[in-house]
Parts: C-alpha cells; structure tokens; sequence
C-alpha cells in the first residue's frame, strides 16, 4: 500500500484537531483555514505524486534559510512554505495550552493574511520585535472568523513555516524564526 500523501496527512492532523509539540511541552493545536484545507483535500485526492503536493524536507534542512532559493520575504506557495499564525489564548484548543498553529493558503483566503501582514513582514526577527495582533486588528484588517473560530482573547503573530523531518522520521512543522514542533503519530 503506498504512503499517503503530505496534503492527506496535513488534513488528517488538521481534522484529529492534533497538537505539535513545541519547545519540549508547549501543545499547539494544528489548524488549517478553510480555503487552505479544501485546497490540500483537492491535492490529496490527486495523490502523492501531484504537483502541489506539500513537500517535507529532509532532516539536513533545519531552518528555513537553508531551504534552496530561500529569501528574506513574505512570500509563499502552499508547497514548501505556508503563511500561518501563531495564536495565544483560545480556549476551545486542543492539548490544553490555549495555543493554535493555523496554517492558510497564501492567495485568496478570507481567513488568510492581511495585506497589513504581507506589508510588514519581518519573521526572521525576534518575536518580541514584531507586531502581534488582538481580534479587534485581525477584523479591522479584514480577516473572516478570527473571533467566531478562536475567540475574544485570542491574538496572533503571522509567521512563515515548513516542513521537515528528523533523523527519526517525524514530521516537524518549524517557522522561519527556528521555532519548531513536532506532530504526534496518527
């Protein structure tokens, strides 16, 4: 039986409502907007060997500026590196921290960046130099069902991500400031 592609496990994270393991204990909760996980459904269904197949690099790929044509950008394209956010208290999150992952697709996506967070993007730097942002901006700014998905007190930081593995096999999600998690074992 063949593997099963990137795009189906990433949904079936997503749909398990799975936790990365972050920094030795901190559980983020895996979520996929729904532009970005009806896109990776449609991929899945193409199979493994489809061409927006999400790719995983190899375990000698740690940070994200070691990605071959890496650049210090905004950019993104649902294959090797995905827009997403970081998001702190959300009560409903699975694994108990308040802490979610939310990956979306970089192009026409309600729930996706803002053009404030392409504009600004700095995700190299040190979180504590960047602009984190509460419900109120995240709607002002445009961004569909921040509040009604995570609610009242939540507030994100946008980040860049990729995906690797280890010398173990396990699939690590890793943001482009070298922040990391790996995911569980469906």
């Amino acid at each position: 039986m063949a593997a099963p592609s990137v795009a189906k496990t990433l949904t079936d994270l997503h749909d398990a409502r799975a936790t990365f393991n972050f920094c030795g204990g901190m559980m983020f909760q895996l979520v996929l907007t729904d532009t970005l996980r009806s896109h990776l459904a449609k991929v899945a269904a193409d199979g493994a060997s489809a061409a927006a197949q999400p790719k995983v690099f190899d375990s000698s790929i740690r940070r994200m500026s070691r990605l071959p044509n890496y650049t210090q950008s905004a950019s993104a394209d649902n294959v090797e590196i995905f827009h997403g956010r970081e998001i702190r208290k959300v009560a409903t999150a699975a694994g108990g921290m308040g802490f979610v992952l939310q990956l979306s697709h970089a192009e026409d996506d309600p729930e996706g960046w803002t053009s404030a967070e392409v504009t600004g993007y700095d995700g190299w730097g040190h979180d504590s130099g960047r602009t984190w942002r509460d419900c109120a901006r995240y709607e002002k700014e445009g961004v569909e069902k921040f509040r009604e998905r995570f609610g009242d007190a939540a507030f994100g930081l946008h980040h860049r991500f990729y995906f690797h593995v280890d010398d173990a096999g396990r699939l690590w999600l890793s943001a482009e400031d070298g922040c990391e998690g790996f995911a569980p074992k469906l």
